[in-house]
């Protein structure tokens, strides 16, 4: 047997793990966008495209700048997600990021 076939049976079932046909935990994707929610006023959500090394993703950006990042899957489930959270949503590639997301990276950089 050649040495690259030995792992091939042991992933049977599931999806890659990461890239951009990476399987997505839908639950703990939506749960943890929720809490970031609930826990943060004035935020909206950012449906990014898929990259070669990514699946679509949502990013949820607060009143402050402060954001969290998570795969969705595909660009309509991201914009079903975002909307089931009741929070506004936009496509990235439309509108870009907002300032209060670098201004809050920034800040970030200059405490580390």
């Amino acid at each position: 047997m050649a040495w690259w076939r030995r792992g091939r049976g042991r992933r049977l079932g599931r999806g890659p793990s990461d890239g951009p046909n990476m399987s997505v935990d839908r639950d703990a994707v939506r749960s943890h966008l929720a809490q970031f929610v609930a826990s943060r006023r004035g935020v909206e959500a950012y449906v990014e495209p898929p990259t070669n090394v990514t699946a679509t993703t949502v990013i949820l950006i607060a009143h402050d700048g402060e954001w969290t990042r998570r795969a969705a899957g595909s660009r309509q489930a991201a914009f079903d997600l975002a909307r089931s959270l009741g929070v506004p949503v936009y496509d990235v590639n439309q509108t870009g990021y907002p300032n209060r997301m670098r201004e809050w990276n920034s800040r970030q950089r200059r405490k580390a």
